[in-house]
């Protein structure tokens, strides 16, 4: 099993199989548009805009469980997204994350690879570690989701490759990125 054994419900609701980025490398991002993270999305079109000829995609998936920082309908959304960010890869429907609603990608996602700590270096963890430990005491032993923008790098072939939480320097993504397209 691997990702491209899912589907998927594109911005509009229409089902799309991942098997459709086969071959590609594929950053996984769960986002919320009023979200102290949410600047990433310009880091994200940058790399989109930097790779996509190569064989990069990022797939964005919204999700309103953290914070309440998501509009309610999609066209609100895909319009944030194009006239604050220009963003033009994928977006994809609302989802869950974690819960018993959780989207089944995200479940096979955090059974791949669960969650190794956030970034001690980034301004926002002390806060964000705050928040998520109010919601979840134990959210160190357990691989949930913890907040808006992790991300979930791909291999060409399916594979989980890596686990970034949102405090990851996106740096570091974008040069893990430019060594899968090159093997």
């Amino acid at each position: 099993m691997n990702i491209f054994d899912f589907t998927v419900l594109d911005a509009d609701g229409k089902e799309i199989s991942l098997k459709e980025y086969e071959g590609k490398v594929i950053l996984i991002n769960n986002s919320a548009t009023k979200c102290g993270f949410t600047p990433q999305y310009d880091e994200l079109q940058d790399m989109y805009e930097k790779y996509g000829e190569q064989g990069f995609v990022v797939l964005d998936f919204p999700c309103g469980q953290f914070g309440n920082q998501l509009p309610d309908s999609m066209e609100e959304i895909v319009s944030f997204c194009d006239s604050t960010y220009g963003i033009t890869f994928p977006v994809f429907n609302k989802i869950n994350v974690n819960g018993p609603d959780e989207s089944p990608l995200y479940t096979y996602l955090k059974a791949q690879k669960g969650f190794a700590g956030f970034d001690e270096e980034h301004p926002f963890s002390p806060l964000l570690k705050l928040a998520v430990s109010a919601m979840d005491p134990n959210y160190e032993s357990n691989s949930d989701i913890k907040w808006n923008f992790t991300k979930f790098l791909i291999g060409k072939k399916g594979n989980v490759v890596e686990r970034y939480e949102p405090t990851t320097d996106m740096l570091t993504i974008e040069e893990r990125v430019d060594y899968l397209l090159r093997e």
